[in-house]
């Protein structure tokens, strides 16, 4: 971390402020060292540059390993397509600039949407619950404009109303109260900040194929021999996943998700990518979706009351790229106020 980012940090118990103590400095970034609470002396490690306020090993796991394995696989640069980009500027709608504003990013994996909040000179703070941030760290740790931790949704170090903009993209499904999780992060928005969530989505079409059968077996396995199970099935399927193409209509690539269960991209914005981008990207994505202990999409109905219910305006709840797309604002101060006035 840079020491600049520590009054960013608070004690995810008391918030209270932090004081920096360095073991270990690389340059201008703190490489090993830890955080103590003012008051309580609490301590938090620094460990390879990243704040820790959890511990090292949890629930998430399956994700960690991903993520090391495939710490570049979703890079536009490694695919040589502008999934990343796209998907962070259409899904938000915000502006390429936003020099002067903090992003706080909440579930990151491995940086694949950092790398782009950072492109519009935001400071930008980004957690995981998994050591996913090792691999994020590697591809974006350099830039002075990233506080990088490994934190959970439900005990965040920060102190209330301090971001400018938040998002959360593809993680909260996989918490164990998906509700809970979207309730935790709009407290740190500045009034009339704003707030882009995604989440799966729960239909009747969505929870037709095996992968909930699979998903019996497949969440409960060490990630590493559920893994070693992946790449053994895709390969096993695959001369049979190519001829699937084929069939007009995309209805071939569509039995092999539903059938077969195995993530093929070529219909989307992969279409036309390599045989060997589209096979790491279904390694990926068919351990992705069948490895998380935790899967709870919700329907677009439930998504849109819980935003209401959290109280944020301008509620724009539609599908998306990972099932639903949201997106809201927090209440102005003046609105907020008079929210407080009324439920008194």
């Amino acid at each position: 971390m840079y020491p600049q980012h520590l009054d960013l940090l608070r004690c995810p118990e008391s918030k209270e402020k932090l004081k920096l103590e360095v073991t270990e400095q690389d340059g201008e970034r703190v490489k090993e060292g830890k955080l103590i609470a003012e008051k309580s002396g609490k301590t938090y490690p620094i460990i390879k540059y990243i704040p820790r306020f959890v511990d090292l090993s949890n629930y998430a796991d399956s994700f960690a390993l991903e993520w090391q394995i495939h710490s570049r696989t979703q890079y536009d640069s490694e695919s040589g397509f502008p999934l990343s980009e796209t998907r962070f500027f259409e899904e938000t709608q915000w502006p390429r600039k936003l020099k002067g504003e903090i992003i706080l990013e909440v579930g990151s994996g491995s940086g694949r949407f950092t790398e782009w909040a950072l492109s519009t000179d935001a400071t930008v703070v980004s957690l995981d619950y998994s050591g996913a941030v090792d691999a994020n760290y590697a591809s974006n740790g350099e830039n002075p404009n990233l506080l990088l931790i490994q934190a959970s949704i439900f005990d965040m170090p920060f102190e209330e109303d301090f971001a400018d903009r938040a998002y959360c993209f593809g993680m909260l499904q996989h918490t164990p109260d998906p509700k809970a999780a979207f309730m935790a992060v709009p407290p740190y928005i500045k009034p009339g900040g704003h707030f882009v969530t995604d989440i799966y989505r729960y239909s009747l079409r969505t929870q037709i194929g095996t992968r909930y059968l699979f998903r019996i077996f497949t969440k409960k396995m060490d990630p590493e021999k559920g893994y070693k199970f992946v790449v053994n099935y895709v390969n096993f399927w695959w001369p049979v996943v190519k001829l699937l193409r084929k069939i007009p209509f995309d209805a071939g690539i569509i039995f092999t998700r539903k059938a077969l269960n195995i993530a093929d991209h070529a219909h989307a914005g992969l279409r036309g990518a390599p045989d060997d981008i589209l096979k790491t990207w279904a390694y990926l994505n068919t351990f992705d979706r069948n490895s998380a202990r935790y899967e709870y999409p919700q329907t677009l109905s439930t998504f849109k009351k819980w935003h209401e219910e959290a109280g944020l305006e301008e509620i724009d709840v539609k599908p998306g790229y990972n099932g639903i797309d949201a997106r809201a604002r927090r209440p102005g101060k003046k609105a907020a106020s008079k929210a407080k006035k009324e439920a008194a």
